[in-house]
């Protein structure tokens, strides 16, 4: 039965327009095409499996290369690298994800930070590294994907992407190739040349084009997983072997473009453990102030993911070395420039950066909210020294930090009551504190905190284990007195 609409809803949201540039040859390349696939039976093209919808129908008008694997990409300057990867570290969704889609008569590859974070784990000294999400490229439009894959939903405003949903609440993103927008700016535009920064990344391309537009020679690497080899454009196998973060293009270029790429390589650099080439630091120190201009909620998330993953000592060293915090969070900048003043501030404040590194890679990544109050806490407690109304001195600290990095309420909020709360438990005054929901992130804040000190935090582990549930026990199963006999029938 179909479900009647409700008019009192509001019309959908527009979604953005995409620019889809003609190919050559084309209506030759779509003859062949359907020739390569009309020759093969609905069985052979869908591989046999089912759950799939309109997958025949969308097939007639793809932009299939009847051409060889090996031949797709002719003169365009790639370089295949034999590399085979551990095929028990690649994520079997992804890969049934990529397969069914050559099937299709479509390309598609393993693409991004799982092709780069595997290539890591190779050789002697490397260390294994699993990645967290493997992304797919493909030539196939989202409409076209989603055919494909019953499980399919499209997203995004500024990119149009499709995610494949299997159990588990895992994801794998497919994602059709794409081109630099700057590069189909015709003479007449009124582009300015001094305006870089991309608004608009919706239009499509080839796989060369694709690697081209991306930000790091390491992120750019495509992996054809049945012929097993890395397809590199950009020199990437040189950067993963050198271990070395370099732009593709001119690096003043790239910044220009999106400045939150800056961000991006201080979280390679540290999270990895890789260098920066020195044209690509020397671009990040004089393009620092372009990220004044980022989307502000991309700066804030960027924020949250140089301290997840175990690296936030060195990202936020080099996130002060070079000038991003004096743009960013230049009340922490000053903090840290003036160690005279704050009595070591600097010190204590990096040792607590490597105390919530190794937490985190002995726990797993804490929550964004003791994070962010970790980051700040410091500066805080300077800010409200010596002030009767300690929560207005932290409101006043915090409402620019709100609107400059476009923090979530819901965490600024979080950190005004744990900074409340942390003197008091320091002072061993809990109180009611102990049935509030951020008792537990404000433990965690406090143990960080006395640790930069060098104060003990055994008291804290004591109010931890009180704090948390007990773990229930499952009592052994009683054998029965009356053994289940096997009738015979």
């Amino acid at each position: 039965m179909r479900r009647r609409s409700n008019p009192d809803l509001p019309p959908p949201p527009e979604l953005p327009s995409f620019t889809v540039e003609p190919e050559v040859d084309t209506a030759d390349r779509d003859h062949e095409g359907r020739d390569a696939r009309d020759g093969r039976s609905g069985r052979d093209r869908e591989g046999g499996e089912r759950g799939e919808r309109g997958g025949q129908g969308r097939g007639d008008r793809t932009r299939g290369d009847s051409r060889p694997p090996v031949e797709r990409h002719d003169a365009t300057g790639l370089q295949r690298h034999d590399a085979p990867l551990d095929e028990d570290a690649i994520d079997p969704d992804a890969a049934k994800v990529v397969r069914r889609l050559e099937r299709s008569g479509f390309q598609a590859y393993l693409v991004g930070g799982c092709v780069r974070d595997l290539l890591l784990s190779t050789g002697p000294d490397a260390v294994a590294r699993r990645p967290k999400d493997f992304d797919v490229a493909t030539s196939a439009r989202p409409d076209d994907v989603r055919s494909l894959f019953r499980n399919c939903r499209i997203i995004g405003r500024r990119f149009r992407l499709a995610h494949v949903l299997f159990g588990g609440g895992k994801v794998v993103e497919v994602a059709t190739f794409r081109r630099n927008p700057t590069s189909v700016i015709g003479e007449g535009d009124t582009e300015e040349d001094d305006d870089l920064l991309i608004r608009s990344d919706n239009v499509f391309g080839e796989a060369h084009e694709d690697a081209l537009r991306r930000d790091f020679t390491i992120n750019a690497l495509f992996y054809d997983l049945d012929r097993r080899q890395v397809l590199d454009w950009c020199g990437g196998m040189p950067d993963i072997q050198r271990r070395t973060i370099r732009t593709i293009g001119e690096p003043a270029v790239r910044f220009r473009e999106d400045p939150v790429r800056i961000l991006r390589a201080i979280k390679f650099a540290a999270r990895l453990d890789l260098g920066i080439d020195p044209h690509v630091y020397d671009a990040m120190v004089g393009s620092r102030a372009e990220l004044a201009r980022a989307a502000r909620p991309r700066i804030f998330e960027e924020i949250l993911r140089l301290m997840r993953m175990g690296g936030s000592h060195r990202s936020m060293w080099l996130m002060w070395e070079i000038g991003a915090m004096a743009i960013l969070l230049p009340e922490l900048s000053a903090f840290l420039d003036d160690d005279e003043a704050t009595d070591g501030g600097s010190i204590r404040f990096f040792k607590k950066m490597n105390l919530l590194d190794r937490r985190t890679r002995e726990d797993g990544a804490l929550d964004d909210v003791v994070l962010m109050t970790a980051l700040f806490y410091d500066v805080l407690e300077e800010a409200a020294h010596g002030m009767r109304d300690l929560m207005g001195a932290v409101n006043e600290f915090l409402d620019p930090v709100i609107d400059r990095i476009a923090m979530p309420r819901r965490i600024a909020d979080a950190i005004r009551r744990i900074m409340f709360m942390v003197p008091r438990i320091m002072a061993g005054k809990i109180g009611r504190f102990a049935r509030t929901e951020l008792f537990l992130p404000a433990l965690d804040v406090a143990e960080l905190v006395m640790a930069s000190r060098g104060e003990s935090t055994s008291g804290i582990e004591t109010l931890r284990r009180e704090a948390l549930p007990p773990t229930p026990t499952r009592e052994p199963r009683r054998t029965s007195a009356f053994p289940r006999t096997r009738v015979r029938r």
